[in-house]
């Protein structure tokens, strides 16, 4: 399977299965664009001939000649047979092959037997990553919050050191052979908790001495309690921290104003700068949100990087369409626009000297994660849970809230083994909507709250989400063209 567009001047051709990237002249992207992919004798003489007659008529200014055609078959057949042009599928997942043969692993006359078999439901999976949400509480009134307020339609309330420790016990407990484990601490506002976060960033690191385990601790903030202690302390533990701040000013706080209705950029902005600056630019990002009312999205991640920050994220909101601050579909066609623009900007600065990372354009060409992660992505459910500050356990952040979709607890540990089930076979061959799509191995089928949340079904597609994510992979895709 291939994918081709044309991106910012550059033509460019996506080799899925391999993932290989060529990037072509007008001519050989014709050509491609006119060779059929299902049939495996696309270069046959034929062929050659129907297209070049095809092709020269379109460039009479190229007087292309038919050996100018066999020289551009003969490339393109090379690189067939080197694996990065019209690669087939090398796996298929088990239960779920296109042939006629109920049991592909025994059938030794499938012709999918060369493939490697994927079978989600053997995989083993140890968890990984939690999300603590140190705080159900917030000192902002975000109006795009998913978790209403920070108080995920519930109680106020605090994490307790007791059930934080339980978590990280939990954690340790369910990590098998993983030595490297996540920990972010989530609000609500985590910093309203902060001797809970130091307390059990400590209780972490006792743990460290006694089990083959290290704790990669993460803080996502509003900034507001922000001080010199708490950055400090966050330099020293913390190996990433998630700055909100949503670019402009008037942007910024027009959606994450403080309780009493005044804005919060001018409280925040330069205790982030101040953050940025003393990790060196580095193991941060500033993470801000954008929606309807500012589908000119890209001013405020070149605010952003005009304030000095190298480390960007800036994503758009997802919310219930009845929301007046929702993305609509009228507004897909102006983000795009937006997006190449952002590709573009980020060339020129980059040859200034002046470049920045956007988190959306940061993509692996060369190998990426192992293939399970490239099918079934964040590893929600299974890998990542998020624990609340009672101890229930969610299959993410945005499930909180919903008691159909707990867990368990770190008490009882994980009770629900059937909707664990669900989501270790939520992957792109689950989604009817995935299987044909050039972006599945990068989104990995998307966010299955996002899916959830929009068709009711985790396997499901947030259609909104998957044509600016398949944008986002084209802009991507063309960056890494452009400086190679």
């Amino acid at each position: 399977m291939i994918h081709q567009y044309k991106n910012n001047g550059y033509n460019i051709v996506l080799d899925v299965n391999s993932s290989s990237v060529h990037v072509v002249d007008d001519v050989v992207y014709d050509v491609l664009a006119e060779l059929d992919e299902n049939d495996n004798n696309r270069f046959r003489d034929e062929e050659l001939e129907r297209i070049f007659e095809i092709v020269s008529k379109r460039y009479p200014s190229e007087n292309l000649t038919m050996d100018d055609m066999r020289e551009i078959f003969d490339d393109l057949r090379e690189l067939a047979e080197n694996g990065t042009l019209f690669t087939e599928e090398d796996y298929l997942v088990s239960g779920e092959c296109d042939s006629s043969c109920s049991d592909p692993e025994e059938d030794a006359g499938c012709d999918s037997m060369e493939k490697r078999i994927i079978d989600f439901k053997k995989r083993p999976t140890v968890v990984k990553a939690l999300c603590l949400h140190i705080a159900h509480a917030c000192n902002l009134k975000c109006e795009y919050c998913f978790a209403g307020e920070g108080e995920y339609h519930g109680d106020r309330a605090l994490m307790s050191l007791s059930v934080g420790k339980k978590a990280l016990d939990f954690l340790v407990g369910n990590s098998g052979n993983r030595h490297n484990l996540e920990v972010d601490f989530f609000g609500g506002e985590p910093l309203l908790n902060f001797d809970v976060v130091k307390e059990l960033v400590a209780y972490g690191r006792e743990l460290e001495k006694t089990t083959d385990k290290h704790f990669r601790f993460t803080l996502t903030t509003n900034g507001v309690l922000l001080n010199d202690e708490v950055i400090e302390f966050a330099n020293r533990e913390m190996d990433n921290i998630v700055l909100s701040v949503d670019g402009r000013r008037e942007v910024h706080d027009r959606m994450r104003p403080f309780r009493d209705g005044r804005g919060s950029y001018d409280e925040i902005i330069d205790k982030f700068k101040r953050v940025a600056e003393s990790r060196d630019q580095e193991r941060y990002y500033v993470r801000g949100t954008f929606t309807h009312y500012n589908t000119d999205f890209v001013k405020d991640v070149l605010a952003l990087a005009d304030e000095g920050f190298k480390q960007i994220s800036v994503e758009p909101v997802v919310a219930d369409p009845s929301e007046p601050y929702a993305i609509t579909d009228e507004d897909i066609e102006t983000i795009c626009e937006g997006y190449d623009e952002l590709a573009r900007e980020m060339l020129k600065r980059e040859e200034e000297g002046r470049g920045f990372n956007f988190f959306h354009y940061m993509i692996d060409l060369t190998g990426g994660p192992c293939v399970y992660k490239r099918l079934s992505g964040c590893g929600s459910g299974t890998e990542y849970l998020a624990v609340t500050p009672w101890g229930d356990l969610y299959p993410c952040h945005q499930f909180v809230g919903d008691e159909s979709f707990c867990l368990g607890s770190v008490f009882d540990g994980v009770t629900n083994k059937e909707l664990v089930e669900k989501f270790k076979l939520c992957n792109v061959f689950a989604k009817p909507e995935c299987r044909n799509c050039f972006a599945r191995y990068y989104c990995s089928g998307g966010c299955a709250a996002n899916a959830f949340h929009s068709t009711g079904d985790i396997n499901g597609a947030y259609d909104i989400g998957c044509r600016l994510q398949k944008k986002r992979i084209e802009c991507a895709i063309m960056l890494k063209a452009a400086v190679h």
